[in-house]
């Protein structure tokens, strides 16, 4: 039987801990993004949204063998029996600190089916917290049924290419658009870039009701 997490530096040491970046209103987890599954490929692909990522440069790239080695240490520790359990002590914890929302994967993307599904457990047993998962796994997005991800599991499909369309067939959507004038009438843009590259007090990328959320590319 395994036995109550007590204690948040047992929790941070089984994940991996979570990670605070400058633009969030709340903590996330990160993986590498070399790690990315369909990211990885999309990098080789001139103008899709992985060419030149931003998680392989600016402070992921100045502390990278640091960072590096954090994301490696959370990618082992998505194995673990425990992970499920420590994950929900460190989100909870962090939503007393930054009001009850969480963002999956600032950097890297979904490993697994098994991976998906431990975070949807995760989500379970978080009911009063709003998550937000961006992704660029479909396959791995196709393999679950629509009616085991949660209400408060706010799944966003990511487009693959720039100024591009975005996926078919999915509840929630993101594109990148290098200026307004690619913008649909039907999206809500992004208002990080005229508030210091900020979320601030916008909190659409958690909002069901929103279909498609368009980023300005920078």
């Amino acid at each position: 039987m395994i036995k109550e997490i007590k204690f948040i530096k047992d929790a941070n040491k089984i994940t991996g801990g979570l990670t605070k970046t400058s633009k969030m209103p709340c903590d996330s987890f990160n993986l590498s993004a070399l790690d990315c599954k369909v990211g990885s490929r999309l990098r080789d692909i001139e103008g899709s949204v992985c060419d030149n990522c931003y998680a392989l440069s600016g402070n992921y790239k100045r502390f990278h063998k640091t960072i590096f080695k954090a994301m490696t240490k959370r990618k082992k520790a998505l194995k673990s029996k425990l992970w499920v359990q420590a994950m929900v002590k460190l989100i909870n914890a962090q939503a007393q600190r930054n009001g009850n929302y969480f963002r999956w994967h600032d950097s890297g993307d979904i490993q697994s089916i098994e991976h998906l599904k431990k975070i949807i457990n995760v989500c379970e047993l978080t009911p009063s917290i709003l998550h937000w998962l961006p992704t660029r796994e479909l396959k791995i997005i196709k393999a679950i049924k629509k009616s085991s991800v949660p209400g408060n599991l706010i799944i966003r499909v990511s487009g693959a290419m720039v100024n591009g369309k975005p996926p078919k067939n999915y509840s929630n959507t993101s594109t990148v658009i290098t200026n307004n004038l690619y913008a649909r009438k039907s999206d809500f843009i992004c208002p990080s870039n005229l508030q210091d590259n900020q979320c601030k007090n916008c909190r659409a990328c958690w909002d069901s009701k929103i279909k498609n959320i368009t980023y300005i590319k920078h």
